[in-house]
């Protein structure tokens, strides 16, 4: 695969806009979002805070890497200049739709290509009008995309064949698994598969036979978990047996011939079924607010893909730690900032211990991503680890000084106590609070290693050039109070 600029638009910031912002960012992409609503940037800001939640989960202890940066652009020309993947999520109106491709069309590269998050319009009919209609496709995902890999790639009678593969080779890169669709269909795949089963569900309904809450029940505590990890065919093949597939089809082939399901038998929409299902939902949810229900849903699919990804199988075979997706170095760090501040956010609620405050290896987790952040800045993130080189903590000292409650902020400052050829001596400050008291202390000794070595090594000048610098900077800071401390009581 030719080797891309990072840089991708994204038109439209809604729902499905703001999941693709936030995803196509954690892979290290610097995106360009073009939406004239005026509350766009908070709502995409609001997505964006949800994946960073939900990254924390994810890869506990673990740096994510660089985040690419998201700007707004005034028009959809500005949007997609120099972008390798422009991604379309705006409503579904098929003349709004071509108005937009038709414009992205005309300002786009030979080499980029076109996403239409679409869910259900014929890529044919979306590129009818537009120049480089070859180069666009429908690339509809599911909600939230920052966390869901599934991509369904639909070609129209346009696209090229090379477009197809640069695409499955593009979202794969981003941690997606993108599944090309042999033919254009309206709807696709999978939202026919949810339709079929949403028409049974009304009808069920309409017909008093079971709650919106009762249905949701069966499909959370039984098909929805075999689902999951199986599918559809592979949980059937099991129905079978050591028959395998072929007995449970000549099993169960009679049962495709009684009328069980009402799938072509509509309910009527009226009032009084809208009213049920509304009600009916909001008893089965509990008076859960939908930011609720947001954060809910994210966790548990954070913890579905751990188990998965643990055991190498179905959604979690696409996950990708965002360290190894980004190659890119970040800005070179401030090396004259004084204080010298290498992390900054709040406490977040998965931090807490049973008093409510945050936990001890938390502590630890956040002087880590601190020592990352200042690695990365002089020249030691990603990119240097995939050539054989790394830093190893080989020693570390927390002192603990302070509680801090679930959602105030923190903040650490870096102090670089000295350095030579192959080590390193940190001392980072924790502060936090409203106060912005010192919450605790980190010392760390770190080994510059050639890892395909297996021994230490010198580091090279530009590193050791930028570490010079914050040293030099920070000369003339009086030393720590308790850098060089030991553990100890005395005796009586």
């Amino acid at each position: 695969m030719a080797e891309f600029v990072k840089k991708a638009a994204v038109i439209g910031g809604g729902v499905i806009g703001g999941g693709w912002v936030a995803r196509l960012m954690t892979a290290g992409y610097d995106v360009s979002v073009f939406d004239p609503h005026p509350q766009a940037e908070k709502y995409i800001n609001d997505v964006i805070a949800r994946n960073e939640a939900a990254m924390l989960r994810l890869w506990p202890g673990q740096t994510t890497g660089q985040r690419g940066k998201v700007s707004y652009a005034k028009t959809i020309g500005e949007a997609v200049d120099g972008a390798v993947l422009v991604q379309e999520s705006v409503p579904e109106r098929l003349d709004l739709k071509q108005t937009i491709h038709q414009e992205i069309g005309e300002a786009i590269t030979d080499a980029a290509i076109i996403g239409s998050s679409t869910s259900g319009l014929l890529p044919s009919d979306i590129q009818r009008m537009m120049p480089h209609a070859d180069r666009m496709m429908v690339a509809h995902p599911y909600n939230p995309v920052y966390l869901l890999p599934v991509v369904e790639i639909v070609g129209g009678a346009k696209t090229s064949a090379d477009a197809i593969d640069t695409a499955m080779k593009l979202y794969t890169d981003i941690g997606m698994k993108p599944v090309h669709i042999a033919k254009e269909i309206d709807a696709f795949v999978g939202d026919r598969l949810l339709e079929a089963m949403w028409r049974e569900s009304l009808w069920l309904v309409k017909e008093g036979v079971a709650t919106a809450g009762t249905i949701d029940d069966i499909v959370r505590n039984g098909l929805g978990m075999r689902f999951a990890q199986m599918g559809q065919f592979m949980t059937y093949r099991l129905g079978g047996g050591e028959g395998g597939f072929r007995h449970f089809l000549e099993q169960f082939e009679p049962s495709l011939k009684w009328p069980w399901t009402k799938l072509m038998d509509v309910p009527e929409w009226t009032d009084e079924l809208v009213n049920d299902i509304v009600s009916q939902s909001d008893d089965h949810t509990g008076g859960l607010s939908v930011g609720e229900l947001e954060t809910i849903r994210d966790n548990n699919l954070v913890d579905f893909l751990k188990v998965l990804r643990r055991n190498n199988w179905g959604a979690g075979t696409a996950l990708k730690n965002p360290a190894d997706m980004n190659a890119q170095q970040p800005e070179q760090m401030d090396a004259t900032a004084n204080p010298l501040i290498t992390w900054q956010g709040n406490v977040h609620e998965d931090w807490a211990d049973y008093n409510n405050h945050m936990t001890e290896f938390r502590y630890l987790e956040v002087f880590s991503m601190a020592t990352d952040k200042l690695l990365f800045g002089c020249g030691a993130g990603p990119a240097y680890v995939k050539e054989g080189f790394s830093f190893y903590t080989v020693e570390t000292h927390i002192r603990h000084v302070d509680e801090i409650a679930i959602g105030e902020p923190i903040h650490v400052e870096t102090r670089l106590i000295n350095h030579d050829g192959k080590k390193l001596h940190l001392y980072h400050d924790m502060y936090g609070g409203g106060d912005n008291r010192l919450l605790a202390t980190g010392e760390h000794m770190l080994l510059h290693v050639d890892m395909n070595a297996g021994r230490a090594a010198p580091m090279p000048d530009h590193i050791s050039t930028a570490f010079a610098q914050i040293a030099d900077a920070q000369k003339d800071l009086p030393a720590p109070d308790a850098a060089g401390a030991a553990i100890g009581m005395k005796r009586k």
